[in-house]
């Protein structure tokens, strides 16, 4: 039997997606792609899902971008389809209420930024690599500059972009690529311990602030105020907010409505 491109497994409030193509280097298809939109689009569905963890198998490589033996028809569904398959995914990231963690447990190359740059955090293995090294092959990181031009200096994006360069785990997190640089030893740790936290967030919340977070990326300032001072209102009703608001001023911890 074909091994299944994505590893799905339920641990606890959090959904692990493996990509499970060690041998090629975690490298994206149309079968990772459309395996991690299935399961992102699925844990909507429900309420149990807290976190969603996106790596790669073994300790090489997070992902090393497209698998270039499809050649040119790697990069596109042909010029009468107006999106591509990353594209679908990153739309449906974006519109995703639950917290996604990219677990980037080896080398982060070309479309595996593109991966990395869709998630809310990152943990980085300290032996990482990052780079955008597309031109080599005649083609450019279009998408990628879509998230990462707003998540890293300009000039920064550009060296990476014209020079294929390489980036160490250190210098991403200084950047703010990474959240944190652990030891590969310690990244599943340094997950849980983030993903843990999460969980001691209120679901209502964390939901309305993705939702607000995406909302204000294309707001001008008096729109993006406007929009919020209407949001915080609406999510100072809730009941959540009440839960949160009781259990502060009785010491205690707060018992959601959801996770009950």
């Amino acid at each position: 039997m074909t091994e299944q491109p994505i590893l799905i497994e339920t641990r606890g409030a959090a959904l692990w997606l493996t990509i499970n193509r060690e041998d090629r280097r975690n490298a994206i298809n149309k079968q990772v792609l459309a395996g991690i939109e299935s399961a992102i689009s699925g844990a909507a569905n429900g309420k149990t899902i807290r976190a969603i963890i996106l790596t790669g198998a073994g300790r090489k490589a997070f992902c090393a971008g497209a698998d270039l033996s499809g050649g040119t028809n790697t990069f596109t569904l042909g010029v009468e389809e107006p999106q591509t398959d990353f594209g679908r995914l990153a739309r449906l990231a974006r519109e995703s209420q639950i917290p996604l963690i990219a677990r980037v447990n080896g080398d982060c190359i070309a479309g595996g930024m593109a991966l990395m740059s869709l998630c809310d955090l990152a943990v980085v293995a300290d032996h990482a690599r990052f780079g955008l090294p597309e031109a080599k092959v005649g083609v450019f990181p279009m998408q990628v500059l879509v998230y990462l031009r707003k998540m890293i200096p300009p000039r920064i994006v550009n060296e990476m972009c014209l020079t294929g360069e390489f980036l160490s785990a250190t210098r991403a997190k200084e950047i703010g690529i990474a959240n944190q640089v652990v030891p590969y030893e310690d990244l599943d740790a340094a997950i849980e311990k983030l993903t843990s936290k999460l969980t001691e967030m209120s679901p209502m919340a964390l939901r309305r602030g993705k939702y607000a977070i995406a909302a204000m990326d294309s707001m001008s300032f008096a729109e993006a105020l406007a929009f919020a001072e209407q949001l915080i209102a609406i999510t100072s009703l809730t009941p959540d907010a009440a839960e949160g608001l009781a259990a502060f001023n009785e010491k205690r911890a707060p018992a959601w409505k959801e996770t009950k």
